[in-house]
């Protein structure tokens, strides 16, 4: 007799198969993201999660089939939420567009938790006999939808001078909404800087500080989505300027101004010096 547990990897690689393939004869919906899926009517999906105040899409082939199995191309015509948690918003995809993407808003002071929204692919006037399908869609709604690292934390520069620090954003949620990067009590000349950290993707950043006083120096550096506050995370950073002839002589070998005017003696001497020695060694 045949030993079935053999076979069993191999059942379980067809089964996986055809759950991922349309199924012949029945309608169905693509979910193309934030997560895939391959939905009949009344089915469901979880799309992950997303912060409260962000919006995110939902992606979709207009393709399907009818009940006889037969492909139609644009079979659906639109994707719309037919329901919605209280404070949320929707935007349809528009009519005829293929993958259809339609945005939801998540209400800005919406509890930690998750919710369910009901989709439905609309074939327009039933033209290809398809009527509607609909599917609830869950999202986990929370704060936690990033995760981050600066370094280093501790920097020192000449004054006048930049120094970079080095960040990464890993954004584990289902927007694609901006964050911002800021110092929080250094000078108002340090900038904001918005930067777009796509979903289920790390990226890295670099955020230039600098200070025009000498001193010790204690800030914020801080990671917010545009759309939350409550999204956000921050690292307690010291800044040690020190005035210097060193130090800004160094600088202006990187194009940065000489500064304080009292140093350009000093400064002249050693770019003289400099070039002096540059024609020594030819």
């Amino acid at each position: 007799m045949t030993d079935m547990r053999g076979l069993l990897p191999i059942f379980a690689s067809i089964l996986l198969i055809a759950s991922l393939l349309p199924m012949v004869g029945a309608t169905y919906l693509l979910v193309q993201g934030p997560v895939p899926g391959n939905l009949t009517n009344g089915g469901s999906i979880s799309l992950g999660k997303v912060g409260p105040g962000e919006s995110f899409y939902v992606l979709a082939s207009a393709t399907t089939t009818n009940q006889t199995g037969k492909a139609i191309n644009i079979g659906w015509d639109t994707l719309t939420a037919s329901t919605l948690p209280s404070g949320w918003t929707s935007e349809p995809s528009p009519l005829y567009e293929n993958p259809m993407k339609m945005k939801i808003t998540v209400a800005p002071n919406a509890p930690n938790g998750t919710y369910t929204i009901v989709l439905r692919a609309v074939n327009v006037g039933n033209y290809s006999k398809l009527g509607n399908l609909t599917i609830d869609a869950y999202i986990n709604v929370t704060p936690h939808v990033f995760t981050s690292n600066v370094t280093p934390t501790k920097l020192v520069a000449g004054v006048g001078q930049p120094v970079n620090l080095n960040l990464w954003i890993n954004n584990t949620g289902a927007s694609d909404d901006p964050f911002l990067i800021n110092a929080y009590g250094l000078p108002a000349w340090n900038m904001p800087v918005k930067v777009v950290a796509a979903r289920s993707m790390k990226s890295e950043y670099v955020y230039p500080v600098f200070i025009n006083e000498p001193g010790v120096y204690y800030f914020n550096l801080t990671i917010n989505s545009t759309t939350s506050q409550l999204i956000r995370k921050s690292y307690p950073i010291e800044l040690v300027a020190q005035a210097s002839v060193i130090n800004d002589y160094e600088a202006t070998g990187q194009g940065v101004p000489l500064s304080p005017i009292i140093y350009e003696p000093a400064y002249a001497l050693m770019l003289l010096a400099r070039g002096v020695y540059a024609l020594i060694l030819r």
